[in-house]
Order: structure tokens, then C-alpha cells, then sequence
């Protein structure tokens, strides 16, 4: 059983216990990356100790999930147990709006977010290779074919 007597553990143990990311590197990895805030302070320190109230915000792809402690762990705990140890305040909206995005992505939309901005010639270029990889071929094909016709 899970060791909850405790006051505090370190945050990427309780993520990883509570089933956000796969592995206990993954969850120290997102700290590090400064992908995880508790109580509205960005965390970059895997090892900060969390305790029961705090409120976590983890980022995963584009879903930003809210979560309160309900009770700290240092074990992993079987997904039907999460809810034991954690209330989500994720809004709905955010799982629609990232589950838009992802399908988005899925069929090959070129998804830009708000406030980026113009693309850069490079970016620009990139994406037409990305999504136009036989017409540049082509069209590159047929310059070389108009060059090599000229006496």
C-alpha cells in the first residue's frame, strides 16, 4: 500500500505515482523544462517537495491539466486509485481544444499558435517542403529541363 502518513514528497515521484507521466525521468525531465507550476510558481526543481492542498499545473502537448493533492505518495498507484490521490480542475474546454489540436495534427494540419507571429522565410520554406515534397521535386525538375534545352 502507499505510503500516505507522510507530509511531503518530491513532485516528479508524485506525478510519475500519479499516473501523468510514464516514467519518473519523463516527470523530472517536464520540472526541469519548467513545464510544471505549483500554487502559480514555475517550477524547474524536480525535488521541491509537495504537499497535500497544493494546486499543480503540468503542460502535456497542448493540454495544460490542473491538479490538487489530495494526498501525497511515493508509490505508483493503479489508474482506477488516481482520483484518490489527486481532484482534476482541468476545465472541459481545455480536453475539447487539445483533442481538436491532436486531431489537427493527426490529418496533417499545419497548426500555428496564436500570437507567433508570421513565418520566417526558413519556416516558410520548410513547411512547403513538408507539405509539397513531389510539386517542389517537380517544379525543380522542370527548371532543370527548361535550363538544359537552351543552346
Amino acid at each position: 500500500m502507499p505510503d500516505s502518513d507522510n507530509t511531503s514528497v518530491r513532485l516528479d515521484v508524485w506525478l510519475w505515482a500519479v499516473r501523468l507521466f510514464k516514467t519518473r525521468n519523463l516527470s523530472a525531465e517536464a520540472c526541469r523544462n519548467g513545464r510544471v507550476q505549483c500554487n502559480g510558481q514555475r517550477l524547474e526543481k524536480p525535488g521541491r517537495r509537495v504537499r497535500v492542498g497544493d494546486v499543480l499545473s503540468v503542460e502535456q502537448g497542448p493540454l495544460v491539466r490542473t491538479l490538487k493533492v489530495r494526498a501525497v505518495l511515493d508509490r505508483r498507484v493503479g489508474a482506477k486509485l488516481v482520483e484518490d490521490y489527486c481532484e482534476d480542475l482541468t476545465p472541459e474546454e481545455a480536453y475539447t481544444k487539445a483533442a481538436e489540436i491532436r486531431r489537427r495534427e493527426k490529418e496533417g494540419e499545419v497548426v500555428r499558435e496564436s500570437g507567433t507571429g508570421r513565418p520566417t522565410k526558413r519556416e516558410r520554406r520548410e513547411l512547403e517542403n513538408v507539405l509539397n515534397p513531389d510539386e517542389k521535386k517537380e517544379a525543380l525538375f522542370r527548371t532543370w529541363m527548361q535550363r538544359s534545352k537552351k543552346p
